[in-house]
This record gives structure tokens, sequence and C-alpha cells, in this order.
């Protein structure tokens, strides 16, 4: 217990989770105070008042989300320190914490050996990230520095759609990887072919700077 915190805040919905983070926490950092919140609503009412040193938010919660809970109370407390523990992997949603306030970005696989040291790093300044996080935010830009105009003005799902046409998977695949119908694979097809004023994939993809 190399560090000592006054107070840390866990905002997780189910209980088992929440109770283990304590518990962990607990055991491996010297901490006065460790304060659990099942919702959003409580949690955002409690810190305003009495803010915590370091705040864990799960994203999905019942009413309001944590990325929403974070930005709100970043607003009012700018110091405090945020980190996401979720099971949400896609960009948009990191960006989208990231630009609420998170300063740490955690999936719910990490082992709670791996989450103590990540509250240490924020605690001393850091900034810890999953490395499946990491990666897909770099494979994110990569693609945005690739792309260009014509690619920003379709719709996200529609992006999607169009970079999993440019690595080459048939349209099953697609709807499977986006756990959508080939229908609607195709329909999204025909919506990107038409804003781009194309007639194929080899266009779509040249067009919007894959090839």
């Amino acid at each position: 217990m190399g560090i000592q915190i006054n107070s840390i805040a866990i905002i997780e919905d189910d209980s088992k989770i929440r109770q283990y983070l304590a518990e962990e926490i607990q055991l491996h950092i010297d901490v006065t105070e460790i304060r659990l919140f099942s919702n959003a609503e409580e949690a955002l009412k409690t810190l305003t008042r009495e803010p915590a040193d370091i705040v864990l938010f799960d994203v999905q919660l019942p009413g309001m989300n944590g990325i929403e809970c974070m930005r709100r109370l970043k607003i009012i407390h700018p110091k405090m320190q945020c980190m996401v523990l979720t099971v949400y992997d896609k960009p948009d949603t990191v960006f989208e914490a990231l630009k609420a306030g998170a300063i740490s970005y955690l999936l719910k696989s990490t082992p709670s050996q791996k989450i103590v040291e990540a509250i240490e790093d924020v605690y001393h300044g850091g900034s810890p990230i999953s490395s499946q996080i990491a990666r897909k935010v770099i494979e994110t830009f990569a693609m945005k520095e690739k792309t260009n105009d014509y690619f920003q003005e379709l719709s996200r799902r529609e992006q999607e759609v169009l970079e999993q046409l440019a690595k080459g998977f048939r349209y099953q695949e697609i709807g499977d990887k986006l756990f959508v119908s080939i229908e609607t694979v195709r329909t999204h097809i025909r919506n990107i072919y038409e804003k781009l004023q194309v007639n194929s994939r080899v266009d779509a993809l040249k067009k919007t700077g894959f090839l």
C-alpha cells in the first residue's frame, strides 16, 4: 500500500461487481472511504455535494448513463479523476467518454490486479487504457486518416458497412459482424452508392479513399 487516497467512488449497477471492486480496492489500496452507487442519479446528487478523488463509472446504467453522469460531474468538479470500467469497446463510446472527461478506459475483463494498478496510475497522473481499446482507437484514427470527405459524409453505420467491404467481407459476413440482416446490409450499400453517386464496390472504395 504505497499510496493513500482519501475517497474512491464506484458507480456500477451490478451489486456483485460493485462489491467485488470495493473489496479489491480496500485490500490493495490505502483508501479512507469507498462510496458505492447503483445508479448515476444518486451518484450525481451525492458527488456534486461531496466529490471523490477518483470515480469508476460503468457506461450502461439504469436511467442516466455513466458518460452523461461523468460529463456533468466534471463541469462541477474539473479536478475529479474519472475512470471508465465497462464491457463497451466501440471507438465511438470511448471517444464520448474521453470527451466527457474520462482519464482512463478499462474493460471489465481486466484482471482486478490491473484495475488496482490503473487506479494507482491515475492517482499518479497516468491515463491507463486497456490494450484492446488502445488498438481500436488507433485503427479508427488510421481509418479516418486514409479516408476523405466523401467517407465522412456517410452515416456511422454506412461507414461501418463500407469499412467491412474494404476488408473484403461478403454481405452475409458483414451482417453477422454488425448483427443485422443481409437485407439491411443491402439497403445500407444502396444508400452508400446513391450518396456517393457510384455503381460498384470498387468505385465506392476509390471515392472514399480506401483504394
